[in-house]
């Protein structure tokens, strides 16, 4: 009896660790620093923007609200051209969009200018979030598809803690004016870097052959398998036509219509650890650092030592996501993160630095360990020709949701209290909690199984 050919997949996931899944690993986990780069420094430099600009609580927070904004367009809008013009085209185009975005930030003479930089800054981000996350794991073997991912996540504490240190150098050892501009130009220099560095990456043979160009899918996997080894297990042929190309509101329409289910888990997931984890870092500069009593120039630090403890959190998602599955970690995680909140309210309400410290340790490890395990939850249980718009819808509707957070918890801080402001948060990851309960009784568990196992069985059998 003849043995049947492999697929492609099938090829992938046996594949032993090669240089490529490092290299690919380390590369794309750039594009997550950047992000984190980003976010952590406007936080670590918000207290000087206000007194440059003279600028309400509200309107500093507004900086937050306007970053999600533009991730939300971003992931939306790539994330469809990802599916349509492939992952590696968006590798480069984001970068660029980024570093030029974000030298605009470093120039800008005033808030409104910086505010629509940061805007554009974040569109480019936001297409990070879906080319990425798509890409990853279409590339990764089955058995360490989630430790890569996570691993690849892990990047946003490095990112965090680099622009504490440099905020640190430049702000205190410079004229603040000057320090913050060229922070935000060190952005810029770091994605240039990463542009060199992903010029070589190879188009995913996973939307190759959901575009039906499977002889280029071909060529790329040999590239991956290594010269000679792709000889004696050639690809089984394609059983349908390649897939059409279709308009961005017919591929959202497709995915609200025959996925809902999936589309709903997965923008839930993200809105719930995105409001906790964006709503701590606008309201933590703005509120509850000045009612402990902890100075601009201190700020830097306290981010610092939080986000040492980020990179613990997500280091133990990489140890967990394919031992324990997905379901129990993100569960977990986020039923922790939501503890943290709470605690971390009732030391700030009490007006104790050290608790608030401590509490702000505990909220970066849980709150890291969240959305660490759920981006490689939710981004494998779309189909090939649809993930990266799947994961940019998640990502974008996610992010607008998230992007109310930073003003209501000002508002309310500043109208009720800052523990009812804290519960909010707590509130947040709760969601997420509540959001697992029915994918662990009826969603498929992503651990050691192959992407095309996963994927709706519908969309499997349009693209063969």
């Amino acid at each position: 009896m003849n043995t049947p050919l492999p697929t492609l997949g099938e090829r992938l996931d046996r594949l032993p660790w090669r240089p490529f899944h490092t290299r690919i690993t380390l590369v794309l986990g750039v594009g997550w620093l950047l992000d984190a780069f980003e976010v952590s420094l406007v936080g670590n430099v918000l207290g000087v923007l206000k007194r440059q600009w003279n600028v309400s609580d509200v309107q500093a927070s507004a900086l937050v609200s306007v970053w999600l904004a533009g991730i939300m367009f971003g992931a939306l809008l790539f994330g469809y051209l990802a599916d349509r013009y492939g992952r590696r085209r968006l590798f480069l185009a984001t970068l660029l969009l980024y570093a030029a975005a974000t030298v605009i930030s470093a120039l800008s003479p005033g808030y409104v200018f910086f505010l629509v930089s940061r805007f554009l800054t974040a569109v480019g981000i936001g297409a990070e979030y879906s080319a990425i996350n798509a890409a990853i794991g279409e590339l990764i073997p089955a058995r360490v598809r989630g430790r890569a991912t996570a691993l690849v996540m892990n990047f946003w504490p490095l990112g965090s803690i680099a622009a504490a240190l440099a905020s640190l150098f430049l702000i205190n050892l410079l004229p603040p004016a000057v320090g913050w501009r060229l922070v935000f130009a060190l952005g810029a220099i770091v994605a240039v870097f990463s542009l060199w560095a992903r010029r070589n990456l190879p188009e995913s043979p996973r939307w190759l052959r959901a575009r039906g160009r499977t002889d280029e899918a071909e060529a790329v996997l040999r590239q991956i398998e290594g010269r000679g080894a792709a000889a004696a297990t050639p690809l089984r042929a394609p059983a349908t036509r390649g897939a059409r190309r279709e308009g961005f509101w017919r591929q959202l329409q497709e995915l609200c219509v025959r996925h809902p289910w999936r589309l709903a888990f997965a923008t839930l997931l993200d809105a719930a650890a995105d409001t906790g984890y964006y709503g701590i870092f606008a309201f933590l500069p703005l509120i509850v650092l000045p009612q402990i009593h902890i100075t601009d120039t201190q700020v830097p630090w306290f981010f610092l030592v939080g986000n040492v403890s980020a990179i613990a959190g997500g280091l133990l998602v990489v140890a967990l996501l394919d031992r324990a599955g997905r379901k129990w970690t993100v569960t977990t995680a986020y039923a922790l993160a939501a503890a943290a909140m709470l605690v971390m309210g009732r030391a700030t309400q009490a007006g104790n630095a050290v608790g608030v410290l401590v509490a702000f340790i505990g909220v970066n490890f849980f709150a890291t360990m969240s959305w660490v395990s759920a981006y490689p939850t939710f981004s494998e249980i779309f189909p090939t020709r649809l993930r990266a718009t799947g994961i940019g819808f998640a990502v974008g509707v996610g992010h607008v949701l998230a992007g109310i957070a930073p003003v209501t918890l000002i508002a309310v801080a500043h109208h009720v209290s800052v523990t009812a402001a804290f519960a909010l948060l707590a509130g947040s990851f709760l969601l997420g909690v509540a959001t697992m309960v029915p994918w662990i009784l009826y969603g498929p568990e992503g651990r050691g199984r192959a992407l095309e196992a996963l994927a709706p069985r519908e969309a499997a059998t349009r693209t063969g």
